[in-house]
């Protein structure tokens, strides 16, 4: 079992971690770690860019990775806290954007600007405790290489969003997406797909 294992399973420990990472009533990683743990455990390929005044809210406990020229730009939250954030070569993440691992993306994806992208969800079934202090969850966000997401879409916790699909921007997308389609709406729905007979993008219709 590696350390990290061993204090993830042990609740006091892992308290006792916490604190020395993570200042009280914070989510963000203490100076000491910022400078002394995340450069020897995340890795940033050659090329890639982050703006100096992005927030980078990572911590040593998961990974953090940007591929090969990627972008993430101005004002953008990266946060690694409940799961890793995996960003491919040449991907764009834009303005505003926020993004909550566990999340992998692909290679050239685009993000606009003000997109969410989270995998925590907060407990809430306990009426007697805010959903503030429930314990959260975390589902898997898997987006693949060439999507384009527009601006001030959402895209929640366990969604799929297959190679060169297009969201809508707007969008609040719940479900997996296809590979080659088009969503739109809240909760997004397709609206196109690739015909790979004919070569072309056929409307759908309903």
């Amino acid at each position: 079992m590696s350390i990290i294992s061993k204090i993830k399973s042990n609740p006091k420990l892992k308290n006792m971690v916490l604190a020395m990472l993570i200042p009280t009533n914070d989510n963000r990683p203490r100076l000491w770690v910022k400078l002394l743990l995340n450069p020897f455990k995340h890795k940033k390929e050659k090329g890639s860019i982050v703006r100096h005044n992005a927030r980078i809210d990572v911590f040593p406990f998961n990974n953090f990775y940007v591929g090969k020229r990627a972008v993430i730009e101005s004002f953008a939250t990266i946060n690694n806290g409940v799961g890793d954030v995996i960003i491919g070569e040449k991907t764009i993440i834009g303005i505003g954007s926020v993004v909550i691992g566990p999340v992998t993306i692909g290679s050239n994806v685009m993000l606009a600007q003000n997109i969410v992208i989270s995998g925590l969800n907060h407990g809430y079934e306990d009426i007697n405790v805010s959903p503030a202090y429930q314990k959260v969850s975390a589902k898997p966000i898997n987006i693949a290489d060439d999507v384009w997401i527009g601006a001030n879409s959402v895209i929640t916790a366990g969604v799929n969003l297959g190679k060169h699909s297009i969201v809508g921007a707007g969008s609040v997308v719940t479900k997996d997406v296809p590979p080659f389609s088009v969503v739109v709406g809240n909760p997004a729905r397709v609206i196109k797909k690739y015909n790979e007979a004919t070569f072309c993008w056929e409307r759908i219709s309903y």
